[in-house]
């Protein structure tokens, strides 16, 4: 099959998550970014727009993340950062956000491998101000990265992303939502992937479907500072 032709696949693939309707659906476009600036550190950077409709015209939440990664070994390592998430009423005709949340997190990311397919394993704890409320929480995602056209997740790569992750309080009511995402992507080069897909977001009694748009782009600053001293 060729690179026209998986393309195609890829697209007829998504078809059924088009033909989700306006009013059910939101949208999420999304950038994440690891940054190394040395051999064991990195850090992360992150910015999401997310929508209550799937035309950005209708503001749900702004979400800025950062924080400092401590790579183990190639495949594990931990993070600390801040997290700012300003959240709209739906049509809210104001500027600015109607609730704003302060966030503290921690997280340790493994990954593992069956054959071909790439197991991300994501722990990730939080301690959010909400307003004058404090809160915290605790989160597991498994994502798993499934290559198309190549053996593994390299450039040139098509894959599809698949992943569930519930949210536990740490207050009396325990659960806080779930979200089940899938979707595909494409390895650009060695430092940036694209992915679109859906996310079904479960919170306590209530549902709604997101479409999503990602960019990855993952830096190695250490090469930079070597360039700028020869």
């Amino acid at each position: 099959m060729n690179i026209q032709k998986k393309i195609i696949v890829l697209l007829l693939c998504m078809s059924p998550l088009m033909s989700w309707s306006q009013d059910e659906t939101g949208n999420w476009l999304m950038y994440f970014g690891s940054n190394r600036i040395s051999e064991k550190f990195s850090i992360h950077s992150e910015v999401q727009f997310r929508n209550h409709t799937v035309f950005p015209n209708n503001t749900e939440q702004w979400l800025l993340r950062t924080g400092l990664n401590y790579h183990f070994t190639k495949n594990a390592f931990v993070t600390a950062g801040y997290a700012y998430i300003g959240s709209f009423v739906y049509e809210s005709e104001r500027d600015s956000p109607e609730t704003e949340e302060h966030r503290i997190w921690q997280q340790l990311i493994t990954n593992n491998y069956l054959g071909r397919v790439k197991f991300e394993h994501r722990y990730r704890a939080e301690q959010r101000w909400v307003e004058d409320d404090f809160k915290t929480r605790f989160r597991y995602r498994l994502m798993l990265f499934i290559p198309v056209n190549k053996p593994k997740m390299e450039p040139g790569a098509f894959f599809f992303g698949i992943y569930d992750e519930i949210f536990i309080n740490g207050q009396e009511e325990l659960f806080d939502r779930n979200r089940l995402y899938g979707g595909i992507g494409y390895q650009v080069n060695k430092n940036l992937n694209l992915q679109t897909g859906m996310l079904y977001q479960r919170v306590r009694t209530t549902g709604k479907g997101y479409l999503q748009f990602g960019v990855v782009y993952n830096t190695d600053l250490r090469k930079k500072k070597k360039e700028k001293d020869s």
